[in-house]
C-alpha cells in the first residue's frame, strides 16, 4: 500500500457495500469554523434584561388631597426636595434641653465678665494693683470684645443645633444635618429601604424629660442613621414604623 493514501484518501471509491449491495463512500470530516470572539458589550446583552421604557411615560395622576398635602408641605418646609406626590408626615425637631449647656455656661461666662468689669476698683484696691491696668477703662474694650465672643459661639452652637431636622414623609425620611455654621448636608433614605427603625432612652433624665435617639438602619449597606435629643422619641417611631409598613404593603402611607 501506498502511505500516501491514508494520508490523501480517494473519496470517490467506494470503502464498503451494503447488505443489498450498494456502494457506501467516506466522506471528510467537517470541521466547523471557530466562533467569532464577542466583546464585552455581546456578552452582557445576553445576560441582562432590558425593559422598554416610554419615550414619554404617562404622568400619574395626582388626588386633590394629596395634591393639597403635598403645596402645604412645600409651603411649610421650601428647602426640602419634595417629589409631585410627596408630602411631609411630621417633622421630628430636637428638645430644647440639648441647649441648656451651651447656652448657661454663655450666660455664666458672659455675666462673670461684665460683674469682674462692673466692680473692677474693687478688685484693683483688694489686690494692690498699680499702673496703667488700676483703671477701668484700660480693660473696658477688651471685656467687651469678649463678651461678643462669647456671644457669637452661643448664637453658632444654637443655630447648629435647630437647623439638625428630621422628616418624615409619604415617601422616605429626610434628614437635615448642620455640622458648622457653614457645613450642611441632606440624606434621604426611602421607606422601602428602611430594616429597622428603633430609639431609646438612657438614664432616668431622659425618661423624666421626655427625650432620646432615634436610629434606622438600612437594607442592603447597612447603613445607621442616628438623630439625638428628640422629643418624645416613642410616638415618633411609632409613626415612622407604621409609615414603613405602610409603603412596603402597598397601602396609603397617611398621618
Amino acid at each position: 500500500m501506498n502511505p500516501n493514501d491514508s494520508q490523501n484518501p480517494n473519496y470517490t471509491q467506494p470503502v464498503a457495500y451494503d447488505a443489498q449491495g450498494r456502494p457506501l463512500y467516506a466522506h471528510p470530516p467537517i470541521i466547523a469554523p471557530p466562533p467569532e470572539p464577542r466583546t464585552l458589550t455581546q456578552t452582557a446583552a445576553h445576560q441582562v434584561v432590558h425593559v422598554a421604557r416610554a419615550i414619554e411615560p404617562i404622568k400619574q395622576e395626582i388626588s386633590a388631597e394629596t395634591k393639597k398635602r403635598h403645596d402645604r408641605s412645600h409651603r411649610l418646609y421650601p428647602t426640602l426636595n419634595l417629589s409631585d406626590n410627596e408630602y411631609v408626615i411630621s417633622a421630628v425637631r430636637r428638645h430644647p434641653i440639648g441647649l441648656l449647656l451651651p447656652l448657661t455656661g454663655g450666660v455664666f461666662i458672659i455675666a462673670a465678665a461684665l460683674s469682674i468689669l462692673s466692680n473692677y476698683a474693687a478688685i484693683v484696691e483688694a489686690l494692690g494693683i498699680q499702673g496703667r491696668f488700676s483703671e477701668a477703662s484700660m480693660i473696658f474694650i477688651p471685656v467687651i470684645i469678649f463678651c461678643a465672643f462669647i456671644g457669637l459661639g452661643m448664637f453658632v452652637a444654637y443655630y447648629v443645633y435647630v437647623n439638625n431636622k428630621f422628616f418624615l414623609t409619604n415617601e422616605s425620611v429626610i434628614q437635615e444635618i448642620q455640622v458648622t455654621l457653614f457645613s450642611r448636608h441632606e440624606q434621604t433614605v426611602s421607606l422601602g429601604s428602611i430594616e429597622d427603625a428603633s430609639y431609646y432612652q438612657d438614664g432616668i433624665f431622659q425618661h423624666i424629660i421626655g427625650y432620646g435617639s432615634i436610629r434606622l438602619s438600612t437594607e442592603g449597606d447597612e447603613t445607621t442613621y442616628r438623630f439625638t435629643y428628640v422629643a418624645n422619641p416613642k410616638q415618633h417611631i411609632t409613626t415612622l414604623n407604621n409609615a414603613v409598613e405602610s409603603f412596603k404593603n402597598g397601602r396609603p402611607v397617611g398621618d
